[in-house]
């Protein structure tokens, strides 16, 4: 359980880091405004992992087994994740948020954050440049459903790193709260994480 919240609070912030990273390497006669937007958001990023980090080793030394003192997004936090991944030059396109939203378990609204967050990283490393959607939709008693779908990038991608644990941790979240998730590419060429969730 550590390792997989490990994976989930900082594959985010790194992959943020390497993608603004290699824009700048790569393009190297970017106008000033765009390199100091890159720059700005690698620092961030690296802030904000190292923040994170601490918080987890500090959860490792007091060898604490639950969540506490773990950082613990919820669902409501998903505004903050788009309005973040915007900033950093994502087009994320949000299909809104159920009613009665704040009556989610908390498990289960950490798990919908952890999903969204899990494909966005996904979307932002192997289809740059693409709009993403995010459709969060349910009630209480009829279960909450996930969707982040891209479509194809445009050309080719620079490979980026990845060992394939977040997908299959996403997994094992999901089916820890009695909920389904699946993954694919879709007929288009582009790829879709979508899960189902139990509410009520």
């Amino acid at each position: 359980a550590i390792a997989r919240e490990m994976h989930d609070v900082l594959a985010h912030r790194l992959t943020l880091l390497s993608v603004h990273a290699g824009a700048l390497e790569f393009r190297p006669d970017a106008p000033p405004e765009e390199t100091a937007r890159a720059a700005g958001v690698i620092r961030e990023s690296a802030h904000e992992a190292l923040q994170d980090l601490r918080e987890i080793i500090g959860v490792l030394r007091a060898g604490d087994s639950d969540d506490a003192g773990r950082p613990q997004p919820t669902l409501a936090a998903l505004d903050d994740l788009v309005a973040e991944c915007r900033a950093a030059g994502m087009k994320v396109v949000a299909a809104g948020m159920p009613a009665a939203a704040d009556t989610v378990p908390a498990s289960v609204g950490r798990t919908a954050y952890r999903i969204v967050q899990e494909a966005l990283t996904n979307a932002r490393k192997h289809a740059p440049g693409t709009e993403v959607t995010v459709t969060v939709t349910g009630a209480p008693g009829e279960g909450l459903d996930v969707r982040v779908s891209n479509p194809p990038p445009d050309g080719e991608v620079p490979h980026v790193p990845g060992s394939g644990q977040g997908l299959i941790g996403l997994t094992e979240r999901a089916a820890l709260t009695g909920g389904t998730l699946h993954h694919g590419p879709t007929p288009d060429g582009g790829f879709e994480v979508r899960s189902r969730l139990p509410w009520g």
